[in-house]
C-alpha cells in the first residue's frame, strides 16, 4: 500500500509541463524511459543540464542557448501536448529559481530522491573528477522548497528505492495524486539506447539495457568506504537528502 502524504500535494491541474528533478545517479532516466512509452506526453531529457553542459539544446527541432529560451520553448511546446521533462540537478539554474511563474503556475514540479551513500560511488565511476555540489541533492532541495513556498502545496517526492521495489504501486500513486491518468503498460519498454541521451550516452548505459524497472547490481565495484576523500561530501549532502526523504510519498 502506498501512503500519500498528510500535507495537499501539488497537483498538475492546469498545468501542462511535467518536471522531475533529480539529483544524479537517482534512477530518473528509468522514470523517463517509462514516460517515453506514454502518447499523452512530449518527453524531454534533461533540457537544463543539456544546454549548461552543451551550450545549447533542440528541443522539438529549435534550439534554445539560454534558461530562459528553454523555459519558453517547453511552454510553446506543451501548448500543442502535456510536455514531461526530466532534469538533473548537479547544477543550480538560477534563471529558472528567479522565474516565479514558470515554477508556480506553468509547471508541475515532482522530485526523485535516492541516498548519497549510492549515488556518490555511482557518480565517481562514471567522472571520477566529481565536485561536492555536482551531486546536486542541495540544488534538489533548494528547489523543492521554493516550489513549495510559491504554490503552497507539498511537491511529490518519490524515493528510487520504493520505485524499484514496488513501481506499479509507486508509479499509479504518483500519477492519481497529480490528477494524471496511470497507463500500467508504459512500466515496460524495449531495450537500447535512445536518440534523447547520445550525447550523454556514458551516464545511461545500464537503463539502456533494461525493459522495465530494475534493481540492477552496482557493476562499478566503487563502494562509499573506498572514498575517503568524498566522505565531507557525503556529510555534506545527507541532511538534504533525509529533508526531502521525510516529505517521500511512501510505502506502507
Amino acid at each position: 500500500m502506498v501512503t500519500a502524504p498528510n500535507t495537499p500535494v501539488h497537483t498538475a491541474e492546469g498545468r501542462r509541463v511535467l518536471a522531475l528533478w533529480s539529483a544524479p545517479r537517482s534512477r530518473s532516466t528509468a522514470f523517463f524511459r517509462m514516460m517515453l512509452q506514454r502518447a499523452d506526453f512530449f518527453s524531454v531529457h534533461e533540457p537544463f543540464s543539456t544546454r549548461a553542459e552543451f551550450g545549447a539544446v533542440d528541443l522539438g527541432g529549435t534550439l534554445a542557448v539560454t534558461e530562459t529560451e528553454v523555459m519558453h520553448r517547453l511552454r510553446s511546446l506543451s501548448e500543442a501536448r502535456p510536455v514531461f521533462f526530466k532534469d538533473t540537478t548537479d547544477e543550480r539554474y538560477a534563471t529558472v529559481l528567479s522565474d516565479e511563474k514558470f515554477l508556480a503556475e506553468d509547471v508541475c514540479s515532482t522530485f526523485i530522491i535516492r541516498h548519497p551513500a549510492e549515488t556518490l560511488p555511482s557518480y565517481y565511476a562514471t567522472n571520477p573528477d566529481v565536485r561536492c555540489h555536482q551531486i546536486g541533492i542541495e540544488h534538489q532541495y533548494e528547489m523543492f522548497s521554493l516550489v513549495w513556498r510559491l504554490t503552497g502545496a507539498l511537491p511529490l517526492v518519490i524515493d528510487s528505492a520504493d520505485l524499484i521495489a514496488a513501481p506499479e504501486a509507486t508509479t499509479s500513486a504518483y500519477f492519481d495524486l497529480l490528477g494524471l491518468p496511470y497507463v500500467p503498460e508504459a512500466l515496460s519498454w524495449p531495450a537500447g539506447d535512445r536518440p534523447e541521451w547520445r550525447a550523454t550516452a556514458r551516464w545511461h548505459r545500464d537503463v539502456a539495457s533494461t525493459t522495465g524497472f530494475a534493481d540492477l547490481p552496482a557493476g562499478h565495484g566503487v563502494r562509499m568506504a573506498d572514498l575517503g576523500h568524498l566522505a565531507g561530501c557525503l556529510e555534506y549532502q545527507l541532511p538534504f537528502y533525509e529533508k526531502l526523504h521525510q516529505y517521500r510519498l511512501r510505502l506502507g
